[in-house]
């Protein structure tokens, strides 16, 4: 596989947001089969180690089809995977993505999120010419929510019963920023 066949790694302060592979199947078991951590996300936790190795299927067949971007993220000191980073729904006739993340508990409150979701705006923005990104988020996840706003997001609307997950009905709060106020002329 060339530089042409995965995506761009991106080097952050503290972290290197990278192609995913067959490696880290353990790690994003280890992310996406936390309950805990999932309570928020819009699908249910992992039940076994092929369900992470069909997910690194889909990240690839989606980069392939120029639809999904997901970064694994890794502090630069290691490379283990500590929590990925995405850009999906690319949209580049609307000129438009969403934008998700999720971070290993153990590293929660050191500021990789934050580090990772603002190396990949940039990138959105600079390196692929998108004009708005959005961010579908559960109105609970006050850290998330909190995290975003911080880097410009504003608040664009409540979704109802936008979610079913695990036999539980949750909202969406809807979150955009557009490249003009990211970087105003």
């Amino acid at each position: 596989m060339g530089p042409a066949d995965r995506l761009p790694t991106i080097d952050a302060e503290r972290l290197r947001l990278r192609w995913i592979e067959e490696r880290d199947v353990d790690d994003l078991f280890a992310i996406f089969s936390d309950r805990e951590l999932l309570r928020y996300w819009s699908s249910g936790p992992m039940s076994d180690a092929e369900a992470a190795r069909a997910l690194i299927a889909r990240i690839h067949d989606g980069f392939r089809e120029g639809d999904l971007f997901q970064w694994g993220i890794a502090t630069r000191d290691g490379d283990r995977l500590i929590g990925t980073t995405t850009l999906c729904g690319i949209d580049r006739n609307n000129g438009r993505a969403e934008i998700g993340f999720i971070l290993r508990a153990s590293c929660h409150g050191r500021g990789y999120a934050r580090e990772a979701v603002a190396a990949v705006v940039e990138h959105a923005f600079r390196a692929i010419d998108l004009r708005r990104i959005e961010a579908d988020v559960d109105p609970r996840n006050d850290a998330s929510i909190r995290l975003l706003e911080a880097l410009g997001f504003r608040r664009e609307g409540l979704l109802r019963e936008r979610w079913c997950v695990d036999g539980k009905i949750a909202d969406t709060l809807f979150l955009g920023l557009l490249r003009k106020e990211w970087e105003p002329d």
